[in-house]
């Protein structure tokens, strides 16, 4: 992970748990090197022998049963982030292990959780983890975690052909490819991002396609919680074209399509 910047929020998919010890340490005494405050979410490794007296004691690790509630860990990483600013630290390096490491939470509330903190990590400068052992996931999971994530390191995931990533409050930017292979998991991503705001924005400027199953996706999404609309922005001529000939371009999509 000697790539990763201030900003990013990156996915590790474990190639196996015993690589978790020592890239995590390399990470975190990175942070320590550039003057980062450490920020450990979950248990610190107990499951994969990853001990707390690695963690330096600077550090803070939030080990709470609420870490399945997206608002409490977003409220959580925000807190720290304040006071490391008081305290004189250069930012805040997340590393979130352990509280993924089980399937209680449905793939919404998974969801809701990864965008929350890619929206952190863009606003706040801060870098954020989060780690994965393929083993413990199914790949369907994994493909939606992918997906939310800008950055990718470790094991390369069966994933979609699109990312979904944060560029400002209740703004997101998708890029790549919605086709049928991968309408339900971005399906799953925007229902995700609907459920925190009221309105939200995304941004189709590097989308190179959405065809039928997609755009339904989209759809879909929209009106699973009532009151939400989704406007959509940068959709090619191609794109808004074929929206209004599959007759969603009326009052009743809580959808705009603009240019």
């Amino acid at each position: 992970m000697d790539e990763v910047e201030l900003g990013d929020h990156v996915c590790w998919l474990m190639d196996g748990a015993a690589e978790f010890p020592a890239n995590a340490r390399a990470y975190i005494a990175d942070g320590a090197l550039y003057g980062d405050k450490i920020v450990v979410v979950g248990s610190g490794g107990v499951t994969s022998g990853f001990p707390r007296v690695a963690v330096p004691s600077t550090s803070v690790i939030l080990d709470s049963p609420r870490l399945t509630d997206p608002d409490f860990v977003l409220d959580a990483v925000r807190r720290e982030a304040r006071t490391a600013a008081r305290e004189g630290y250069r930012s805040v390096r997340v590393l979130a292990e352990g509280v993924l490491a089980a399937e209680s939470a449905s793939a919404e509330d998974l969801l809701s959780r990864e965008l929350k903190l890619d929206e952190f990590a863009s606003e706040s400068g801060a870098i954020v983890v989060c780690a994965f052992r393929p083993s413990q996931w199914q790949a369907t999971t994994l493909e939606h975690v992918v997906c939310v994530h800008p950055h990718e390191v470790g094991r390369r995931a069966e994933r979609p052909a699109f990312r979904m990533f944060s560029t400002g409050a209740d703004s997101w930017s998708v890029d790549g490819v919605i086709d049928s292979e991968c309408a339900s998991t971005f399906n799953a991503a925007v229902r995700a991002a609907t459920q925190r705001a009221p309105m939200v924005r995304l941004r189709f400027d590097n989308l190179e396609l959405i065809d039928a199953a997609g755009m339904h996706a989209l759809v879909d999404a929209a009106r699973h919680v009532p009151g939400r609309t989704i406007v959509v922005e940068g959709a090619s001529e191609t794109v808004r074209l074929c929206w209004e000939l599959a007759g969603y371009a009326t009052d009743a999509v809580p959808v705009v399509m603009a240019a």
